[in-house]
């Protein structure tokens, strides 16, 4: 077994595979770096099984020298290793459809050793959307891609298959001065009253589901992971602790930040409405029967047995909605930006906005509602001026 120190917490793995025509002892190395801390007999143990690992690679034939990676296989090896143990479903989901759409197309077959900043950049300033629609790619979605892009060469790094990262010499993606700043879609008021008599001939589920949409701000998955338990009648307020989102079929998870964790308070006759809704659940469970097959969670929003929505279930309710209805088609989500604006023109402070919405930061709250907060601002001025004016 040939284990050399190398450097600080840096190592190299030797294996020897017989001789060559020449009678020369062939081999294979590879640069190992050691990421956590150990005691001296865990180290060993650590970097013994390591090696191991390694010599069974080589043995095989299964293991591939960093002057001969490609990109493509380097990605398997990140996915394997990192992203399907370290990152959630849907951030997993999400790196995973980025690779697959938009990098390994380019730059898959390259030797990951010879991917050049240049190349990087090139790959970032020519993306376009893969979806069929028309339009150019948002910098959100090329935001992804340059994250996507930063983790693969980080543990490329890290684990000694590159000496230098490319990513070090790449700037992320911004808007261009010319891209106007997309405006929110939301509902006026007049529009509000429309929905609500609209949505009255609704079934029971839709109306509440809107209903708390409109009160509470809440995001699909949120309002798809609520439970009675969470619902306090007495102190009018939901806990926001699950939610529901599209992963592999549908995943059950907390909520997407610390911030998004938390107690959002509800108006009164939101929690009569809810009081309502709750009775004629119990009725419909009780009428199910044996059919009712969920026993371990009480979702608000379920199936005829129980069972939670699927999170693609509201969108196309939505839809098909507002269709029939003929009235104006905002997303889903966009009714949580309704709820800020109606909140933002009662001049409810910022700060409050940002955590009842689960922002992770208020710098979030201003940056999605400034326009709407300055307007508000003008009004407060408005309204000082004819203060003043009476004097």
């Amino acid at each position: 077994m040939s284990i050399v120190e190398r450097g600080e917490n840096s190592y190299r793995f030797t294996v020897y595979v017989g001789k060559d025509a020449n009678g020369k002892y062939k081999r294979e190395t590879m640069t190992y770096k050691v990421t956590e801390k150990f005691t001296p007999k865990k180290l060993k143990e650590h970097l013994d099984h390591e090696y191991l690992k390694f010599k069974q690679q080589v043995m095989s034939g299964e293991y591939i020298t960093p002057e001969k990676m490609s990109f493509v296989e380097f990605s398997k090896d990140w996915e394997k290793k990192f992203a399907k143990i370290e990152l959630s479903e849907t951030t997993y989901q999400n790196r995973y459809l980025v690779l697959k759409n938009h990098i390994l197309p380019v730059i898959g077959h390259v030797t990951i050793d010879k991917i050049k900043p240049i190349l990087l950049v090139d790959l970032l300033e020519n993306l376009t959307r893969k979806d069929g629609k028309d339009g150019e790619l948002s910098v959100s979605a090329k935001e992804d891609v340059y994250k996507a892009l930063m983790s693969v060469f980080k543990y490329a790094k890290q684990w000694g298959i590159i000496s230098i990262n490319p990513m070090d010499g790449v700037s992320k993606p911004k808007a261009n001065k010319s891209t106007k700043k997309s405006t929110l879609n939301i509902y006026e008021l007049d529009e509000i009253e429309l929905l609500f008599k609209a949505v009255e001939k609704e079934a029971f589920h839709w109306r509440v589901f809107i209903s708390l949409a409109l009160a509470a701000g809440l995001r699909r998955g949120e309002l798809l992971g609520l439970e009675w338990s969470k619902v306090d009648f007495e102190n009018k307020r939901i806990d926001i602790d699950t939610t529901i989102v599209k992963a592999d079929g549908a995943l059950i998870k907390g909520p997407k930040s610390k911030a998004s964790n938390r107690l959002v308070a509800i108006p009164e006759s939101i929690i009569k409405e809810l009081e309502y809704y709750k009775d004629y659940w119990i009725a419909e469970k009780n009428a199910m029967g044996s059919k009712w097959i969920e026993q371990e969670r009480s979702w608000l929003f379920c199936n005829e047995d129980g069972t939670h929505f699927y999170p693609d279930t509201p969108s196309t309710w939505w839809r098909r909605f507002t269709e029939r209805n003929k009235i104006r088609h905002i997303r889903l989500h966009d009714l949580r930006h309704t709820s800020a604006s109606l909140l933002i023109a009662e001049n409810v402070h910022a700060k409050v906005i940002a955590e009842r919405l689960g922002h992770s930061k208020i710098s979030v709250t201003m940056d999605t509602y400034g326009h709407l907060l300055r307007s508000a601002d003008q009004d407060a001025a408005a309204k000082l001026n004819n203060l003043f004016l009476r004097k």
